[in-house]
């Protein structure tokens, strides 16, 4: 058995069959014209393009071509405008007869980077939260512990002082 690793996109592209490479170069450029500052890799066999997470991948097969949008509902917000292809959850198939249209995906790619940008606002977000959260959490415990001890603790921003109950 031959050991074939695929490294880039370059090296993806050797491997499908010639009369589908043109059409894949060209979703490749749109893909990269809608999110200039993407990171293309291969993930999970297939090109992929990475801004903030995963955006879109795509793959070319014996007789059609995929494209996944990284996210089944925009699957189903844009059915209306996919009614000439055929989809599944996450995929949309294309032909050479059929080629999904640039402002098709480029609408899905820039809409792609958004999500990402939300998810990352939101996550970033999240974590600022839990971080006062767990500030506050930690300095009502701190203060509780040295309560239960036999001496007072006084805390300033430059310096601790200890004194003994009732001293």
């Amino acid at each position: 058995m031959q050991d074939i690793r695929i490294k880039d996109i370059d090296s993806y592209l050797a491997l499908v069959p010639v009369h589908i490479r043109p059409l894949l170069e060209k979703l490749r450029q749109t893909i990269r014209k809608a999110a200039p500052k993407s990171e293309e890799l291969i993930s999970y066999g297939m090109p992929a393009f990475r801004y903030h997470g995963i955006l879109v991948y795509f793959a070319g097969f014996k007789d059609h071509c995929s494209f996944f949008p990284g996210n089944a509902s925009l699957i189903n917000e844009m059915k209306d405008e996919l009614k000439g292809f055929k989809t599944s959850k996450g995929t949309i198939r294309f032909s050479i007869d059929n080629p999904l249209p640039a402002s098709l995906v480029t609408k899905m790619v820039k809409t792609r980077v958004k999500q990402n940008l939300e998810k990352k606002k939101q996550s970033r977000q999240k974590r600022n939260k839990l971080t006062v959260h767990s500030c506050l959490l930690f300095i009502s415990l701190r203060k509780a512990f040295y309560e239960s001890l036999s001496f007072n603790f006084i805390f300033s921003p430059r310096l601790l002082r200890v004194r003994t109950k009732g001293g």
